[in-house]
């Protein structure tokens, strides 16, 4: 048997000892600092970073299992730090300036990142616009959802040019001349990843912290084939659920784990094997199976601890809401409008 990747090692321990025992305490109140220290010195942080820059380059099953184990343990502190990632992966490819200053930095886990950048898939309504002006670029408009204010260092943010173009564009995540968080909104579920809306006005960014600029409609199109995918976290709160069920209710999580496995092994072959344009109507209806078996499960652990999963210090009732939310993040028109489809299709005939 191989031996598990160091990094799928760390998430475990982190998740066993750390974040696990503290999930509905830190779902009551904020993800700590001293859990993202932790995370920080671990080298998740880096997970897709390229070597060259301190970070570990993973496999992509290493990405998908770490994601799973910290989202299971505890969603809000995985939100915050999942965050992290796209900056990563975006200065990767840049060719700016901001690569060679910022790209180590986040790779070693010294500089924490949070993304402003949902509202670009509003389009053809434009939420933030981005406007040359002096050498550099000004940025007006409202971002509807920014998390982990607060507990990042910086933030990757998004606008849209006059030429419609997606521009991404690094910053300091802090209260600044032309930029204003509200106070943290209090959401059904992960309020403890301090999400804030940004009120944007004549936020002025230098061409040096450009990371990428690029026609809307290429965004568009990449961004749709990476939010075709199932979201590893979906099957990691799904599997806490089946763990909770396993100790009063085994009957019912031993019919459910084949299930889940087998979405889960088709929706990751796909991945792996797959051109990212391949196969994507497959995609997404694996995407809604996992959705569906995730939202059995944790209504299953609810249902088998009775009146003590209405509790907010009961694990069932926060799989459940943490499952909620995991139906609206990362949403676009196309991956709803499948959803809904499969929850209004007609009962079969017997």
């Amino acid at each position: 048997m191989t031996a598990p990747h160091p990094l799928v090692v760390r998430a475990r321990r982190l998740a066993d000892g750390l974040l696990a025992p503290h999930a509905e305490q830190v779902d009551q109140g904020e993800v700590p600092v001293g859990h993202l220290a932790e995370i920080r010195r671990s080298g998740l942080l880096g997970l897709n970073a390229p070597k060259a820059y301190g970070g570990a380059e993973a496999p992509g099953a290493v990405v998908r299992e770490t994601a799973e184990i910290l989202a299971g343990a505890c969603c809000s502190t995985w939100f915050v730090q999942t965050q992290h990632h796209t900056p990563v992966l975006t200065l990767a490819k840049s060719e700016g300036a901001v690569r060679e200053r910022l790209l180590g930095r986040l790779a070693t886990g010294e500089l924490l990142s949070g993304v402003a950048y949902a509202h670009l898939r509003a389009h053809p309504r434009i939420p933030v616009h981005a406007t040359r002006e002096r050498g550099g670029w000004r940025f007006d408009g409202r971002v509807p959802w920014y998390t982990g204010w607060g507990l990042n260092d910086v933030m990757l943010l998004a606008g849209v040019t006059d030429a419609d173009e997606a521009l991404f564009a690094f910053t300091q995540a802090r209260d600044q001349p032309g930029l204003r968080a509200s106070a943290p909104l209090h959401l059904a579920a992960l309020t403890a990843a301090r999400t804030v809306s940004l009120e944007l006005d004549g936020l002025w960014l230098p061409d040096e912290a450009v990371a990428l600029r690029t026609p809307h409609e290429r965004w568009s199109a990449t961004d749709r084939l990476r939010t075709v995918n199932a979201n590893p976290a979906v099957f990691g709160i799904t599997e806490a659920a089946l763990d909770l069920l396993d100790v009063s209710d085994d009957e019912t999580a031993a019919r459910l784990r084949p299930r889940v496995r087998k979405v889960r092994d088709q929706a990751y072959a796909l991945s792996d094997e797959a051109r990212p344009h391949e196969h994507l109507e497959d995609r997404l209806a694996l995407r809604t199976q996992a959705y569906e078996l995730m939202r059995t499960a944790t209504t299953a652990a609810v249902v088998a601890g009775g009146g003590r999963a209405i509790l907010l210090t009961n694990r069932a009732q926060r799989l459940a809401r943490e499952a909620l939310f995991l139906l609206v993040q990362g949403q676009t028109a196309e991956s709803r409008r499948v959803h809904l489809d499969a929850l209004s299709a007609p009962e079969p005939v017997p």
